[in-house]
């Protein structure tokens, strides 16, 4: 029980402020605090500053600034950003990297894709460690029907149950050398990560002891930190805990050392990323990264969600750079894979979504639009209001609309920080943007804004950012948004929340009363808890699950001892069972709790279908992970009531507020006088010391027993939107827009099963108009850009007027706008009352659609048909029917025609089953754009929906023309002048281009005329590639964010000679096209405008396989540099961005070793800027399999510019068991026995300007090198 005459303290300590709720002896039995994190004038330490001006003002004795006693404080509960911070700032502790040989870069390279796709200026986050060892010895899986008595090495069996072969042992004596180097220069940080080692890790257990021994004080092993299988995350994770940990030790010894006796008998516990609480002791770096957050979600779920009712509870915390949203139905939702600050995060979290919207999120007006972030102004200097000559925000447009009240607000800001909210400086930072609003206006023929209008818009703009992720946690999961409650927290959530509401058609708000501090709060509502989880490699069987009962109950009884020993009785540890399970051959897991009957099996399939809408029925269940979760039941806050309500409610002032009808009269009530039952009709402003509640017209608040408020939302007077241009709907429309395409392909990621769409994200979706014209294109694959309008409108053109609702088309012949044949397009059309409204496409990489080669890549097709099954229209679902048998034959097709003399032999589909799946996932996602698309068209009027599709096409056109009018300015050209810019594909073939702007009217001419003839092999490019390749590009120059539509496309006009390689016959073979050819047009362009030296031009496409199977994989390169900046290394470039599979997961899947995956130092061009270097790639084969490499710049190399020297050709290299090696050139195929292997080096960038120190140029020789120690 807790003692009455103890204070017990509840902390949230975030990057500005720290906010402290404290129960303490006497009436009220609360305080509430917020300062200050960072003050280093006036205390050392916020949290412990805090707790000090608590104790002090209840019992009105002096406390000393410095050390003080602890013996009146019960327990202290914290969340903290500390580890967040350092992870965002980089400022871990210097420290050391141990990995396999062959992966020393591998947490460099990570997924290989880049983070903006439009950035020729490609920015990676910074590596957390400065030394890397790369150890001898090596690991790998055996399949289960491999004999292990003809395999090399020793064999072990795993903790997962697989038996691994030992093909290298661990060179013990190396190793502590190389650690005893390491530690001679300072580092005392080491993170142990190898391969496999989730399944066996006495390697890396091995190097612990040494490192030990050496002296080093923070040793992480991967396989205790995460035993999990994906290298890639698990080292991530495993480098974020050595690099944190001693940051984090530091902070909690120098807060205990603040205390007397350093806190010796006061329970001292930190909030970790997965809601539960846990000692000080057992805080560590990648479970604290969402300290803070965690304990928000905790207060509204405890506060917030019924037991009895059940009804579901959508998190909103908004603050003032970012805005979290979060869901809760009755247990923490987790998630065990994550990205913070660049890194990506393997541990249990809560599933949070964050979208870079807030308070300090900063308003822009351009191109006729409102745009809201994503950058912020921070905290310093903040929003104009906060006197700090700040930026204009959404904390400024509120001011101005009356909806904060300075003089019932904190009066901290200015540079003495004691001054009130400038209402004044707002208005006139306001007022200036508004005029530029309004010039717009004038050109356009529209009326002109008054600076309330405009302050609304940028609110209603911000709110439409900020509905995108609620969706996303709810309705794409399949959960009915309107069946939630709203539970509003952070310092600015309260102003929004019946905006928000409305918009989601909830008609439920629950505010805290301690709203603005709620993670404090929920510090205090959370239990201790401790996991414990350990890989499994099993089927789902009743074998397995006795099996798995033993390991549970060992996890069980390590769980409790360690709560036990910080404690807890027996009676207070509960424990909970989970299964981490996925179908074979898909790489999904879901962590299903123990079920009642324990039914894992229908409880997994019942998850399934839920999450992604469909089953798998036949596929095996495997378990991945079994996993326990041990709760600590604490002793939590008490919930403190308020007297009930005796009559009206007390007013504090009266203001006027703008709403969508103008200034209204608004009563202001100090929430700290109002009792329990008092109702208060809206508009209305509840003031309180931690935050600002806004009641909007037609919504009622009423304050419950504990002094919450809970809001009840009226449906509100929608306002009439008519066809006419408005910038604030035009902004609206284009969130709507892109809403659509984004939610689509997030349907298709979850839905699809191969690991090309899944995994590597190899799709693209969007939305078109009636006439097939580009909408929104989501940013997924810039290759699939411009050209899937072209497959939408040859649909139309072939089968328009036959379509009826419930049909759906499916295409990828070049000749009907395809780009090559594995990326097959399904096309649906939206009806409304018979006629087709909009129409929807998904694209999708499938990992093979048959051809002369496993993976369907072939690098010397000649002919179409030799690349797969050719598909120009098809009614894949027909009268709401899908049509499996019709699109079976279409895909085994190929196989059934007759061979062609001297010539490979065509195979049908080597994979239908997975074709098949991911066609129905394609048909699933398309059918999720339609419900959003009625949706909409049902909310606004088809009228203003089309409307508005034509505005955000206008918007994009008018962007493009001005951008092409300054490049023309910039780059000293006549009012209409020509660039020209050739290069060469490796066969010689010209790609040219005569490029004409007209500066008048802001249009472009891309005359390809001199561009070589079709070829023949397969580096055709269809017409519809070269389109997206223009588009990638504008949208690269134009430098801000901007609807991907037809309008881009409107100033331009494209001229490619027929016949020729850009405009090929449908006969002609085009699978290099696409991932080749599109990257040389793209270089072509930008070297047209000079902006950037060459990429590696190429996306190194691999492929293996035999009759059973294929893979394919493309891989990543060198970036060009640019004017002011050097290429990236190991990335991949402009029409590419798909992600390439983890290395335990490939060498799981297939029978293959990964033997080297590391940068091409020296590959990048040398100059002022440099290029990005290349990769190695290097694999050796387990099976004969036929093996392929379709790639590019083997003969020219990626060339600079304005001096700078070109970067490294790639080279690819077969090495014969005997260690001889054959130059494979670029394009090229063979059959691979056991124990040989096949190295690809990818090009370098070019570098950008002269290099300013002389050195000998190396970057154009071949490499043909190989570490004969692989």
């Amino acid at each position: 029980m807790s003692d009455p005459a103890k204070f017990r303290f509840s902390v949230d300590r975030g990057g500005t402020f720290t906010d402290i709720y404290a129960e303490v002896p006497g009436e009220p039995g609360f305080r509430v605090i917020k300062l200050l994190s960072e003050d280093p004038r006036n205390y050392p330490d916020a949290p412990r500053e805090g707790i000090r001006r608590i104790i002090e003002k209840v019992t009105g004795k002096p406390v000393p600034k410095e050390l003080f006693e602890s013996d009146r404080i019960e327990w202290i509960r914290m969340g903290t950003t500390v580890a967040t911070n350092a992870l965002l700032e980089r400022k871990g502790a210097p420290s050391a990297l141990v990995v396999t040989r062959g992966f020393g870069d591998i947490l460099q390279i990570g997924n290989q894709d880049r983070p903006r796709i439009f950035d020729l200026e490609i920015k990676k986050p910074e590596i957390l460690y400065r030394e890397v060892i790369e150890a001898d010895e090596r690991l790998r899986i055996l399949r289960e029907d491999e004999d292990a008595s003809a395999v090399e090495g020793k064999i072990v069996k795993g903790i997962t149950g697989d038996r691994l072969a030992v093909i290298r042992p661990l060179d013990t004596a190396a190793i502590k050398s190389d650690l005893k180097a390491v530690y001679d220069r300072g580092i005392r940080t080491l993170a142990v990560v190898l391969m496999h080692a989730y399944a066996w890790p006495d390697h890396e257990r091995t190097i612990g002891r040494l490192a030990q021994e050496i002296g080093f004080t923070q040793i992480s092993l991967s396989s205790k930190v995460m035993p999990r299988v994906k290298l890639v995350a698990r080292g991530d994770t495993t480098m974020v805990d050595a690099y944190l940990n001693p940051h984090i030790r530091t902070y909690l010894d120098s807060f205990k050392h603040g205390f007397k006796d350093k806190l010796t008998h006061t329970g001292l516990l930190f909030m970790q990323s997965d809601g539960g609480l846990a000692g000080a002791d057992g805080f560590t770096g990648s479970r604290a990264i969402l300290s803070g957050p965690a304990g928000g979600v905790v207060g509204y779920a405890m506060t917030t969600f019924d037991s009895e009712k059940k009804q579901p509870v959508i998190g909103f915390d908004m603050g003032g750079t970012s805005t979290d949203v979060s869901r809760f139905g009755g247990e923490y939702e987790l998630v065990f894979e994550s990205e913070t600050a660049g890194v990506r995060i393997q541990a249990p979290q809560l599933h949070i979504r964050t979208v870079a919207a807030g308070g300090g999120s900063r308003l822009f007006f351009d191109n006729g639009m409102f745009l809201v972030g994503p950058e912020s102004a921070g905290a310093h200097p903040g929003p104009v209001c906060y006197r700090k000559e700040g930026y204009l925000t959404v904390t400024d447009a509120n001011l101005v609309l009356g909806r904060i009240q300075p003089k019932h607000f904190p009066h901290i800001f200015g540079p003495t920080e004691d001054q009130p909210l400038d209402v004044e400086a707002a208005c006139t930072a306001l007022a200036g943007l508004t005029e530029e609003i309004n010039r717009y206006c004038a050109g356009a023929g529209l009326p002109p804004m008054t600076v309330e209008e405009a302050a609304l818009g940028f609110i209603r703009v911000a709110n439409e950012v900020m509905v995108r992720p609620i969706r996303e946690i709810s309705v794409m999961r399949g959960f009915d948004i309107k069946a939630h409650i709203l539970a509003t927290f952070g310092g600015a959530g309260p102003q929004h929340a019946c905006a928000i509401a409305r918009t989601l058609g909830i008609s439920k708000i629950f505010i805290h009363r301690f709203s603005g501090i709620l993670s404090a709060y929920g510090m205090g509502m959370a239990d201790v808890v401790t996991e414990r989880q350990q890989p499994c490699s099993a089927l789902l069987c009743p074998q397995a699950l006795k099996e798995a009962e033993a390991v549970f109950k060992q996890l069980e009884e390590a769980a409790r001892r360690e709560l036990q020993d910080q404690g807890f009785s027996p009676d207070a540890v509960d424990t909970t069972r989970f299964l981490n399970l996925r179908y074979h051959g898909t790489d999904t897991a879901i962590m299903i709790c123990r079920p009642e009957d324990n039914d894992y099996t229908k409880a997994f399939r019942t998850l399934y279908r839920r999450e992604f809408g469909f089953d798998l029925f036949g596929r095996e269940i495997l378990i991945d992970d079994i996993r326990i979760r041990a709760r600590g039941k604490s002793e939590n806050l008490r919930r403190i009531s308020i007297p009930k309500a005796q009559g009206a409610p007390p007013v504090l002032d009266m203001t006027q507020c703008y709403f969508e009808e103008g200034r209204q009269k608004t009563l202001i009530y100090d929430l700290e006088k109002l009792a329990a039952g008092h109702c208060i009709p809206g508009p209305a402003i509840l003031i309180h010391h931690t935050s600002t509640i806004l009641i909007e017209p037609d919504c009622t608040a009423e304050i419950t027993k504990n002094g919450d408020v809970e809001i009840k939302v009226g449906s509100g007077t929608r306002e009439q939107i008519g066809t006419t241009l408005d910038p604030v709907q035009l902004s609206i429309f284009s969130n709507l827009f892109m809403s659509i395409a984004e939610q689509m392909g997030r349907m298709l990621q979850k839905t699809a099963i191969s690991t090309n769409i899944k995994e590597r994200l190899d799709f693209s979706c969007a939305l078109f108009g009636p006439d097939g014209e580009l909408v929104a294109n989501a940013p997924h694959l810039p290759v699939h850009l411009g050209s899937m309008s072209d497959a939408v409108k040859a649909q139309i053109q072939m089968q328009g007027s036959g379509l009826t609702p419930g049909d759906v088309l499916v295409s990828n012949h070049p000749a009907a706008g395809g780009s090559h044949l594995p990326d097959i397009t399904v096309i649906t059309p939206v009806f409304k009352d018979d006629q087709v409204i909009f129409w929807v496409a998904a694209r999708g990489h499938h990992a093979d659609i048959g051809g002369i080669s496993p993976g369907s890549m072939p690098p010397n097709s000649r002919r179409l048909e030799e690349e797969g099954a050719c598909i120009t229209s098809f009614k894949l679902v027909e009268n709401g029917i899908f049509q499996e048998q019709g699109i079976s034959k279409l895909l085994l097709a190929p196989g059934k025609l007759p061979p062609t003399p001297g010539r490979p032999a065509i195979s049908g589909t080597r994979l239908l089953a997975d074709n098949i799946s991911d066609l129905k996932a394609q048909v699933a996602a398309n059918q999720k754009g339609i419900e959003l698309v009625l949706e909409m068209v049902d909310l606004y009027g088809l009228d203003v929906v089309q409307a508005y599709m034509k505005h955000v096409q206008d918007a994009a056109e008018e962007a493009v023309r001005q951008r092409l009018s300054a490049l023309s300015v910039s780059k000293g050209m006549a009012e209409r002048d020509t660039i020209r810019a050739m290069d060469y594909l490796d066969d010689g073939s010209p790609i040219a281009l005569s490029l004409t702007i007209d500066r008048k009217n802001g249009s472009a001419l891309f005359d390809f005329q001199g561009t070589g003839p079709q070829i023949w092999g397969n580096c055709n490019a269809p017409k519809a590639v070269t389109k997206s390749a223009i588009l990638y590009c504008l949208r690269c120059l134009i430098e801000k964010d901007l609807p991907l539509n037809h309008g881009c496309l409107i100033p331009i006009t494209v001229d490619i000679p027929k016949g020729s390689l850009l405009d090929p016959s449908s006969e002609a073979a085009v699978v290099g096209g696409n991932v080749l050819t599109s990257q040389r047009i793209t270089d072509v362009v930008l070297k047209a405008f000079g902006v950037a030296a060459a990429s590696q031009g190429c996306m190194n496409n691999f492929t293996f396989g035999n009759d059973r199977f294929g893979y394919y994989e493309t891989i990543a390169g060198g970036a060009g540099a640019g004017p002011t900046w050097h290429g990236q290394t190991g990335v991949h470039t402009h029409m590419t961005n798909t992600r390439i599979t983890d290395p335990e997961i490939l060498e799981r899947r297939y029978p293959i070793i990964l033997r080297e995956f590391s940068i091409r130092r020296g590959s990048g061009g040398r100059g002022r800027f440099n290029g990005g270097d290349g990769l190695v790639r290097e694999v050796e084969f387990l099976k004969p399999l036929n093996v392929a490499i379709l790639s590019e710049r083997r003969v020219f190399a990626p060339y600079g510019l304005e001096g700078g020297e070109s970067g490294s050709k790639g080279v690819n290299l077969f090495i014969r068991k005997d260690g001889t090696s054959i130059c494979m050139g670029a394009k090229n195929e063979i059959i691979a026995q056991p124990g040989e292997r096949f190295r690809i080096m990818s090009p370098g960038g070019g570098g950008f300007g002269t290099p300013t120190v002389t050195k000998k140029n190396t970057n154009n020789k071949q490499d043909f090198s190989c570490d004969p120690r692989l």
